[in-house]
């Protein structure tokens, strides 16, 4: 080694030597050669690629999490537009067909399901509870809000929750009206 920098320093200077382990050849390829101090520093090291590689794996946790919340927050939302949509169509369908109609619950299996629809099932992961008159139960976590010809109901609210984040349908008994309550603190 002592050997190999002692013959950079004199090409350095200008001075052209073949002498050292290397000959002619070995000479004008460390002419074109950056110094060791430059080879030294160019790259990265394994500790400072290792500290990158955790910084990234982390904002990449934080990213996902985020992610996850946020479209577990974007079905509640999608799914309290369907099921307003249902209490809608189940209430219009009971004033144009002029008879009583009923929107059905069942916790249970996770499902609701407008007058004259097929049942609709719960995305994975949101929940669906039901509060309503007792003459309209139909077991322990199933039942239905009945809407009236006249355009009124049983009254009754549907809660749909994902995590902690809870979003309230409610029916007014006298009028039938449907309206919903946001979680607290925003959308």
């Amino acid at each position: 080694m002592f050997g190999w920098s002692h013959e950079l320093r004199l090409l350095r200077h200008g001075q052209m030597s073949t002498a050292g382990a290397g000959g002619p050849d070995a000479a004008s390829r460390e002419l074109n050669a950056p110094p060791v101090s430059q080879r030294l520093e160019a790259g990265f090291s394994l500790i400072e690629l290792m500290v990158v590689m955790v910084l990234v794996a982390g904002l990449f946790g934080l990213i996902g999490g985020s992610l996850s919340r946020s479209v577990g927050a974007a079905e509640l939302r999608n799914e309290v537009r369907e099921v307003i949509a249902g209490m809608r169509h189940t209430r219009g369908q009971a004033i144009v067909t002029r008879s009583e109609q009923l929107f059905r619950v069942d916790a249970d299996a996770l499902t609701w399901q407008a007058a004259g629809r097929d049942p609709q099932r719960m995305p994975e992961g949101l929940d669906i509870t039901l509060t309503t008159a007792r003459s309209e139960l139909t077991g322990e976590n199933a039942g239905g809000i009945r809407f009236y010809p006249d355009g009124s109901s049983t009254g009754g609210s549907v809660l749909l929750s994902v995590g902690e984040r809870e979003w309230h349908v409610t029916v007014g008994w006298l009028t039938g009206e449907i309206s919903q309550e946001p979680p607290e603190g925003g959308r």
